[in-house]
């Protein structure tokens, strides 16, 4: 692009200096120097300077649909570009036909996936039933327990204690009988009444009488000293390890019960992520069939490409990937022309500023529109082909052209930079730079004097000369040998360029 720009540059600056030679009709005698050199007279008058470039009509909304298959597919069908289509028509189809396959696999994956949450569900049910039972015994367990505890203390332990006692009072009174008996037995045996056997008969009964109290008073010592505290100990401990297996058992039940919970979340996640990779095949198999969204002419994505794009053009059998611009859907029946103005131009314009475009297309035929959006950073494919050109994308609305622009039509754009009615102006190739300096050459006697000038915008056929010149003054369009560059080779000289005469 700036290649032929130059051209055209060099182009316009030829034909202007053959113009001007033409207009001029002849040369004046150089001193000393044996040939002619032309001259130019500086203008003083109205001067336009126009900045063109060439850009692409586009509509000023569009919808851009894309693949959204994950992966890369092939195209089993798209819609002919440039066919009006209708809301719901399919564009575009692509071959989704593992995606097939591995739906079937995951509907299995996924009915599996249930028959495990299921089965997890009734294991903890089963834990919850088995804790509860499990709690319910222990706890039956404990209050039996502490139940015993209390039924000897106030009843089992009392009445034996009772009923020692009572047995000690027995062993007293069957005591003291015998001894009575046995103690008049011997006055009888004295006196001759009672026999030898008789009395060693209740001498007998009297020493075991003695030895039951003596064996019921031992038994009252055992009960009250040992078997109380030992029974009262035991019961308690029984008690305390009743309610510490008690809470053994709810640990183990709660625990039971969480280790279940957790395996069940853990299946109804598995299920939850199969189930969602099933949704998300299902997804992906409906997104292989693009349809229009809305009533518009389909263009092809592939057929607004950059040159150095080296995408292949959309067709049957050609393998797309995700995120892949393909269809280009007109939103609007309004255009835009998209040019891009190289940074050293970009401070002369603004937003609504006044355009006009033309179309080889459509010859004879101009558009009027305006700037609408400047973009605030260079094109970065124009960068990406050479990294010292910084061009930035400008967008133009343009006024009317419904029926008559196409999308993608070529246009060139003529932006009016700036109007002078009262300037000074010179032909571009009369005006060489020095060192940071603009000079031109000015008619005298006997030949040329070098002056310095100050320059303004220029429109590649002339040059706004802000200081030095008056007009009517002859400058050079020759400069002597050995001079810097024409102004109009200097991209200092100005931001514009001549606009199509």
């Amino acid at each position: 692009m700036k290649a032929k720009k130059r051209i055209v540059g060099a182009v316009c600056a030829a034909a202007a200096l053959g113009a001007a030679l033409f207009a001029l009709g002849g040369a004046g005698e150089r001193a000393g120097a044996g040939t002619r050199e032309a001259f130019a007279v500086v203008r003083r008058g109205t001067l336009t300077i126009d900045l063109a470039e060439d850009g692409e009509i586009k509509p000023s909304q569009q919808l851009t649909l894309k693949s959204e298959v994950e992966g890369r597919h092939s195209i089993i069908y798209i819609v002919p570009e440039g066919t009006l289509v209708k809301e719901g028509d399919t564009l575009v189809e692509l071959d989704v036909a593992t995606l097939v396959d591995d739906r079937v696999n995951q509907e299995i994956a996924v009915t599996n996936a249930a028959s495990g949450l299921e089965m997890k569900r009734e294991d903890l049910e089963i834990a919850k039933n088995q804790a509860a039972s499990d709690i319910e015994i222990a706890e039956q367990d404990l209050q039996f327990a502490r139940e015993d505890l209390v039924k000897y203390e106030e009843g089992e332990y009392p009445n034996r204690l009772n009923e020692t006692k009572g047995e000690v009072a027995l062993a007293e009174q069957t005591l003291e009988q015998a001894r009575e008996k046995y103690e008049w037995s011997k006055k009888l045996h004295a006196e001759n009444f009672l026999s030898e056997s008789e009395l060693k008969s209740d001498e007998l009964a009297w020493r075991h009488s003695a030895l039951a109290l003596e064996t019921a008073r031992g038994n009252l010592e055992l009960l009250v000293k040992y078997t109380y505290k030992r029974e009262v100990a035991k019961l308690r401990s029984d008690a305390k390890q009743k309610e510490a297996a008690l809470e053994r058992v709810r640990r183990k039940s709660a625990s039971s019960i969480l280790q279940e919970q957790s395996a069940l979340r853990a299946k109804e996640s598995e299920y939850n992520r199969q189930k969602q990779k099933l949704e998300k095949i299902e997804q992906q198999i409906s997104k292989a069939k693009i349809v229009a969204p809305m009533d518009g002419q389909a263009i092809y994505a592939t057929s607004n490409k950059r040159p150095w794009d080296n995408q292949e053009p959309l067709k049957e059998g050609v393998d797309v990937w995700e995120r892949r611009d393909l269809i280009i859907l007109p939103t609007a029946d309004t255009f835009i022309a998209s040019v891009s103005i190289s940074e050293s131009a970009l401070p002369g314009i603004s937003t609504g500023m006044t355009v006009r475009i033309s179309c080889d297309a459509i010859p004879g035929r101009e558009f009027a529109g305006s700037i609408s959006k400047i973009s605030p950073i260079p094109d970065a494919g124009r960068r990406w082909m050479n990294p010292d050109i910084k061009e930035y994308p400008v967008e133009i609305a343009i006024d009317g052209g419904t029926g008559e622009l196409k999308n993608g039509m070529g246009c060139r754009v003529s932006i009016r930079l700036a109007e002078y009615e009262d300037a000074v102006s010179v032909p571009v190739q009369c005006v060489v730079r020095e060192g940071g300096e603009a000079f031109v050459w000015v008619k005298a006697k006997g030949g040329t004097d070098k002056r310095r000038v100050e320059t303004g915008l220029d429109n590649n056929r002339f040059v706004h000369i802000l200081s030095g010149l008056e007009g009517g003054e002859e400058v050079s369009l020759v400069p002597p040998l050995g001079a810097s560059a024409p102004e109009s080779a200097n991209p200092a000289a100005g931001h514009g360029r001549a606009a199509q005469p």
